[in-house]
């Protein structure tokens, strides 16, 4: 019964994990609706435009410098060369790169639960249990060992039922919300990149690595949340309180990435692509100031 219990238990979890799995290849999906992938072109066009625009501003500004006996052609044509795989990659390769961690999530869970394990082979494996049991003596002792490993112990009061069950869903319906915008997320994300692609040909890269980080926090945090969430509910049947830390934790996972630099939030990445922006408008009215 032991071992049934754990069959169906293992597949309701992974069930979850799949679950998960299947929202985040919904955010993966967003980028092959029709306007989603106008909007993705639109930023990639103007990502080039301004690329293009920075590429002669600094020519402009390594003439000038040249003339100064200051300049430096082998670090302008390195800072040309970083723009146009900036600007070649950064409408394609978040979107990649999210699919990847969605997939690894969803293979993974599937692996620890034990998605998809037949009844069979839960039967095959009670029998070998049976086997390797000689007296009904070593069969009472596994099953009181089988139950003094119920992490059910712990529940001493209907109070305590209830808060490990709110404990529960406030875990999930987090992780489940924070699965769901994930996808609008990198969508925000390309689009505020394509403000960079003038700043990187001039060697100002500051902004777009942290970009990168975001881009790199958000894929990491779809990886991890889910993940750590179906491990806290394997571990929840026979290790209560140590699954429920599991499983609160897995909602602190984008603070934690935060800290190490891999935030996931967009606020101060749309607030620095703003001043990049206002700098290209800048720039290219002093630039065309000069011309004339």
């Amino acid at each position: 019964m032991d071992n049934l219990l754990d069959w169906a238990y293992g597949q309701i979890i992974g069930f979850l994990g799949n679950f998960f799995a299947v929202m985040g290849n919904m955010g993966v999906e967003l980028f092959g609706l029709s306007w989603v992938q106008a909007v993705v072109t639109f930023f990639n066009q103007l990502g080039w435009a301004l690329f293009a625009v920075s590429v002669v501003v600094s020519a402009f500004e390594c003439a000038i410098e040249y003339s100064a006996g200051r300049g430096n052609l082998q670090q302008t044509a390195l800072n040309i060369l970083k723009g146009f795989l900036a600007v070649s990659l950064f409408s394609t390769l978040p979107v990649h790169l999210y699919s990847l961690s969605v997939t690894l999530q969803g293979k993974f869970s599937a692996e620890i639960t034990g998605l998809g394990t037949s009844i069979g082979e839960v039967g095959r494996q009670i029998i070998e249990d049976f086997a390797a049991i000689g007296s009904l003596s070593e069969l009472m002792e596994a099953g009181v060992a089988s139950a003094s490993h119920l992490g059910l112990a712990v529940l001493t009061s209907p109070i305590m039922l209830i808060f490990c069950i709110i404990a529960m869903a406030y875990a999930v319906l987090k992780v489940f919300f924070a699965n769901l915008k994930r996808g609008g997320i990198l969508l925000i994300q390309i689009a505020v990149g394509s403000l960079y692609m003038f700043s990187i040909p001039r060697g100002y890269v500051d902004g777009f690595t942290q970009w990168m980080k975001q881009v790199i926090g958000l894929c990491l945090t779809a990886f991890l949340q889910s993940t750590i969430l179906v491990a806290g509910l394997l571990a929840f049947r026979t290790h209560l309180l140590l699954g429920l830390g599991l499983m609160l934790s897995a909602g602190e996972v984008p603070r934690i990435a935060g800290t190490f630099g891999l935030d996931t939030t967009t606020r101060a990445n749309i607030m620095s692509a703003v001043y990049t922006a206002q700098a290209a408008v800048n720039t290219t009215k002093a630039v065309a100031a000069a011309i004339k």
